[in-house]
């Protein structure tokens, strides 16, 4: 039987320490936004206030041919002004992605004990992990959200370790998208003046992980975020997001995306994936490239999956602004450190907007 929702301890304790998850609690015929999930008035999605990106996908398949001067500019424009944009073409075959996202689905209904046995404090592995929200302890409104986290390290550990539900199709999504990343990644560091060797790049992407996130139907999701205002700590995100919608990004400055503190929503397209510059790419850039701040919105109709893959340095990685784009601007904005310290940072504290950049930031005072 489940708990009453009305009260914080019971709720925290069924959805998160018992890992039945936002599905588990709205399976058990919630028909009210608990209090534990209403966001404050500001932190609250008007979408009707939002107006929809229009820019159309990237064809990626013209890297490397007549267009692709012109192709590495519409990629660079996005990174300089909006750190989202959406490819097409980009070599991961679309029945994948359609497989992908019924795998999501099928995973997220299995009962509550299949998945909880991957719950922070029990998984048989550190590579995986079953959670809800992003950091529920320290958040004042949770987020309507669960999730798979599978960290890849090489493919034996991953077919060893990874849900045996989700592995074969998640691993072959990373396999395939990694190549794409590469050649944005060159795209990106030439703009600045670099040119990249295939060492360098893999630094940038040395951890990867792929995430399967489902965010049940709410009964009211005007009081609600499936997740809060945040950046992503890493180099480049892929996302694969479903048709159901709800993605919005924050424009940092007045650009031709849109005017500054204005919030998009970044719409579904058929066979597309969604890029998104990560913070150490807007640290590695001397502020070049923007980290993109970005939420997500609840649905009442239907449950909604997302499945990124989220690349990165290794933990021991040192990070700092490059010396080539330092010596064209004449000064640097960020510290050089660690990014252990930075994600312990991170993942410290609950989403709020781009404040982990702060982290890395020189004090102008």
């Amino acid at each position: 039987m489940a708990p009453s929702f009305d009260d914080g301890n019971s709720l925290f304790n069924f959805v998160v320490r018992d890992g039945n998850g936002v599905k588990g609690m709205v399976d058990s015929g919630l028909s009210t936004v608990p209090q534990a999930y209403m966001q404050p008035p500001i932190e609250r999605i008007d979408k009707d206030r939002a107006r929809k990106h229009g820019h159309p996908p990237i064809d990626l398949s013209k890297l490397g041919g007549p267009e692709h001067d012109e192709v590495a500019k519409q990629i660079v424009r996005a990174a300089e002004n909006l750190g989202f944009f959406q490819v097409v073409n980009h070599g991961v075959p679309v029945d994948l992605l359609e497989s992908l996202k019924d795998t999501a689905h099928d995973f997220f209904s299995l009962p509550a004990e299949k998945k909880a046995v991957y719950r922070d404090d029990v998984s048989p592995t550190p590579l995986v992990k079953y959670g809800t929200s992003f950091v529920p302890q320290k958040e004042k409104a949770l987020e309507w959200k669960d999730y798979i986290s599978m960290q890849y390290t090489n493919d034996a550990e991953a077919l060893q370790h990874w849900p045996e539900e989700i592995r074969d199709v998640s691993l072959e999504y990373l396999r395939t998208s990694m190549s794409m990343v590469r050649k944005l990644l060159q795209v990106l560091l030439e703009n600045l003046g670099v040119k990249p060797e295939d060492s360098m790049i893999d630094v940038l992407v040395d951890k990867k992980m792929v995430n399967m996130n489902y965010y049940p139907t709410c009964p009211n999701p005007d009081l609600t975020v499936g997740v809060g205002r945040h950046s992503d700590m890493g180099t480049l995100t892929i996302l694969l997001q479903d048709g159901i919608g709800g993605l919005y990004v924050k424009i940092e400055d007045d650009s031709e995306f849109g005017k500054k503190g204005e919030w998009v929503e970044i719409p579904p397209v058929p066979s597309a994936l969604v890029i998104n510059v990560g913070d150490m790419v807007q640290v590695l850039s001397n502020g070049k490239y923007k980290s993109a701040e970005h939420r997500v919105r609840t649905t009442r109709t239907k449950s909604r999956v997302s499945i990124p893959i989220f690349t990165m340095p290794n933990a021991t990685a040192k990070i700092a602004p490059l010396p080539e784009v330092v010596e064209k601007d004449g000064n640097t904005l960020y510290k050089e450190f660690v990014l252990a310290d930075y994600m312990k940072n991170f993942f410290s504290n609950a989403h709020d907007g781009k404040k982990s950049l702060d982290f890395a930031k020189i004090n102008s005072a």
